[in-house]
């Protein structure tokens, strides 16, 4: 949370400091990812439970739409699809992180006329987890949300290249923190 806070009050800075001349982004938009992931569960009822964690790689597909709001911010709408090397082996059994799939809104605030900003997000976020014991496997899709922050900055042309910090929680104890690289190109 102290993260997500650092981001708003960078993204409320970047908002007082940007030059007249910035334009805020608008438009389609797709990209790629790739970052770190670090899951942490809690799972198990009240007399014993399991803690597992374990940190990996993501990787996935975005994709947006952009909409001007003046001349000073843009709201946007975000799609994603992502997975995860996420597998923590303990005595008692495995645990793997699955697809995630996420659909959400943001706001985003120029930095230059070049199209370079900085955005907050936030939405619903769909995770499949997957527990075996050696013998049995069972997989179970997680609902929760998330929030982060980050910047994407212009390239040539509609290219950008970005990062982000994100917060997932989910339910039954499993949450996530993942800081991930886009490079993606408007439309």
């Amino acid at each position: 949370m102290k993260k997500f806070l650092a981001l708003t009050a960078l993204a409320t800075t970047a908002i007082v400091a940007a030059p007249a001349a910035a334009a805020p982004v608008q438009g389609p938009r797709v990209e790629a990812l790739v970052g770190y992931d670090a899951v942490r569960a809690n799972v198990g009822d009240a007399n014993f439970v399991d803690k597992y964690k374990d940190e990996g790689v993501l990787y996935g597909i975005g994709a947006g739409y952009d909409f001007a709001l003046g001349n000073k911010a843009s709201l946007g709408v975000d799609l994603e699809a992502s997975d995860s090397t996420v597998r923590d082996r303990q005595a008692e059994g495995t645990l793997k992180a699955g697809r995630d799939l996420y659909a959400g809104g943001r706001v985003s605030f120029p930095l230059g006329a070049d199209g370079s900003n900085v955005y907050l997000k936030g939405g619903y976020t769909n995770a499949r987890v997957t527990a075996t014991n050696g013998i049995v496997s069972a997989s179970e899709d997680l609902d929760g949300y998330r929030i982060g922050g980050g910047a994407q900055f212009a390239l040539t042309g509609k290219a950008y290249v970005g990062g982000e910090y994100r917060y997932s929680n989910y339910e039954q104890g499993v949450e996530r923190h993942q800081l991930a690289l886009n490079v993606g190109t408007r439309f």
